[in-house]
């Protein structure tokens, strides 16, 4: 490891592969990936029963554009113009790039890539390589990296990015074996690290993923939209979202209490209607207040279950309460789906085997057997829509300090499935494209003095354990006013006197403890925006507020949620742009910029 590089990239996901990837062939060679853990994260380590990739369609008579999916992109709510216009831009251009490294996106034998129709997505966009689509990407991505010699720093996590004059000088890292501190300069980072997966105790992030959201705040870089969020029934043990054909096959949801009785509660509280609703969990399965009528009751009767101190399952061995005379008691939407996917036979097990074996061969993988055991379900976080605040280049307001994938506050309320994982490589390719085209300012001799650590008895995982359970309690998508307040006021002292509240055993913890100052940090954040959003918009998204009805009024589409250390404000986002289009203008700028660049 070198002590000083003309970019460091943090994180070895696909967002993190394909910025260093990128800036390699932009002539950009002077840089390293840092990661607490190469093999960790959420992209090689999460999916669904069919994990999706958005992009602009590339088959069939139907038509599409590039405005038009920015169009879909920006009508989702709080997502600047500039984001969406070059996420769909550059949407073809980084898929066919995936293609190349070897991603097995699916074609027929003309080349036409099939898609089809996912979440908040009106054309059919949608495209995948089964459960494990985002794995299949860093895998390659990796693999470019990994043939061009770009230095990986593993066993390193960084726990400052140092600045000066309001621009990156260089990183502080802690190693996360032998807690030594370590400088490293740099004049740019490129910050993808994934969403900020500690914050909650009902989570569906990975347990090897933690985020670092921590890093940008800590730099004093402003955040966007950090109050939406993704949630949706997943399971616990093994974490993994339950979507699509996990709930097409209608299994059961089994409500257990302490004394070991057993319950089909959503029968008993909605009747054979439960059916349809299990059903639209696979289409829908983000909980969604504008569904509270419909398929999100799922969600908020599984979350009063557990509320009540019962364990909820999803049970795939027995069909569910009013299946007893047939499947013509379903709704026409799901008697067809079942009936064209062959499937109106058997148990859950049988038709989930029918329909998407894959689903099945994933939770034996990981010792599960669906076909025998139930599995323990809540209503859990999944994505973070917020993230720092960025502009065209994917760089925040701190000179040389860039955010890429779900790091980046790029999505808004409502993004299509799928639109992340794009994100993760029109983001990446942005500011590598940025950097390329930077003048070189150097970073200086970087110097970092770490704070004051206290050893004795260990307390990290009881405030980690405490601060989770009570996040996942007022401050998931059932949201309390007054739980966030005093929540947000306990965080905000702890924030203030930290590294005197939390204690370490020996130096093997010290990577942990930076961990947990990055969540605390993240958490006093969300709960800033939330309580921001509450008061000024209330329920909407995926945030039902004091259980009051939705009073946005339509002004999500024009407004974002701005966070600066601990105070946030409702801003515009900014219009779509309308930039130049005529072809000999564009052709008289790409000469001009090839002949400057020749000198």
């Amino acid at each position: 490891m070198k002590k000083a590089y003309h970019t460091l990239i943090i994180g070895t996901g696909c967002a993190g592969y394909n910025a260093a990837d990128r800036l390699y062939d932009l002539g950009v060679r002077d840089i390293a990936i840092v990661t607490e853990g190469r093999l960790m994260g959420t992209s090689r380590n999460t999916g669904s029963d069919k994990q999706t990739y958005y992009k602009l369609s590339l088959c069939g008579s139907d038509g599409d554009s590039v405005r038009e999916m920015a169009n879909t992109l920006y009508s989702g709510g709080g997502v600047m113009g500039e984001h969406a216009l070059c996420e769909a831009a550059y949407s073809t251009r980084c898929f066919m790039r995936l293609v190349e490294l070897g991603v097995p996106f699916p074609t027929n034998e003309f080349g036409e890539y099939a898609g089809y129709k996912t979440d908040h997505d009106p054309r059919t966009r949608a495209t995948s390589c089964g459960p494990l689509t985002s794995k299949y990407m860093t895998e390659a991505l990796e693999r470019s990296v990994l043939s061009k010699r770009i230095e990986i720093i593993d066993f390193q996590r960084v726990v400052k990015i140092l600045t000066e004059n309001n621009a990156v000088t260089g990183v502080a890292c802690v190693h996360t074996v032998t807690g030594e501190i370590s400088v490293i300069g740099c004049q740019n980072v490129i910050l993808c690290t994934g969403g900020p997966a500690g914050i909650y105790k009902n989570t569906v992030y990975p347990e090897s993923q933690h985020g670092a959201t921590g890093l940008a705040i800590d730099a004093g870089a402003a955040l966007s939209n950090m109050e939406q969020w993704q949630y949706g029934i997943a399971s616990t043990s093994f974490r993994w979202n339950l979507s699509g054909t996990y709930q097409q096959v209608l299994p059961r949801y089994v409500s257990i209490d302490k004394d070991g009785n057993e319950t089909e509660f959503l029968y008993e509280k909605l009747g054979v209607e439960s059916l349809g609703l299990i059903f639209l969990k696979g289409y829908q399965w983000p909980f969604d207040t504008r569904k509270l009528d419909g398929s999100s009751r799922v969600d908020l009767l599984v979350a009063e279950e557990i509320k009540q101190g019962n364990k909820v399952f999803l049970d795939f061995t027995k069909n569910p309460k009013g299946l007893e005379k047939g499947f013509s008691v379903l709704p026409d939407e799901a008697y067809v789906y079942l009936e064209k996917s062959g499937a109106l036979f058997g148990t859950p097990i049988e038709r989930l085997k029918k329909m998407n074996v894959g689903a099945i061969e994933l939770y034996a993988s990981h010792g599960i057997d669906l076909s025998r055991e139930p599995l323990e379900i809540a209503v859990c976080a999944q994505h973070c829509n917020g993230g720092v605040a960025v502009d065209e280049n994917w760089q925040s307001e701190i000179e040389g300090l860039y955010a890429a994938g779900e790091a980046a506050g790029t999505f808004g309320v409502y993004r299509p499935g799928g639109s992340a994982l794009n994100s993760t490589q029109v983001g990446s390719l942005r500011a590598a494209e940025h950097i390329s085209k930077k003048k070189n300012r150097g970073c200086g001799k970087p110097e970092y003095t770490p704070p004051p650590i206290q050893y004795g008895h260990s307390t990290i995982e009881k405030i980690r354990t405490e601060l989770q359970t009570e996040m996942s309690r007022i401050a998931d998508f059932d949201r309390s006013t007054g739980g966030m307040k005093v929540l947000f006021d306990r965080v905000n002292r702890l924030c203030d006197a930290f590294f005197e509240a939390a204690v370490i055993k020996d130096r093997s913890q010290t990577a942990d403890l930076f961990r947990l100052y990055d969540t605390v940090l993240t958490q006093r954040a969300v709960l800033s925006a939330m309580l921001c959003s509450a008061e000024a918009i209330g329920t909407h998204g995926s945030a039902l507020v004091d259980r009051l009805p939705d009073r946005s009024n339509g002004r999500l589409r024009q407004t974002r949620t701005v966070t600066e250390n601990t105070v946030s404000k409702i801003k515009a986002v900014s219009p779509m742009p309308e930039p130049e289009l005529w072809f000999e203008t564009l052709l008289a700028r790409k000469k001009e910029e090839l002949e400057h660049g020749a000198k």
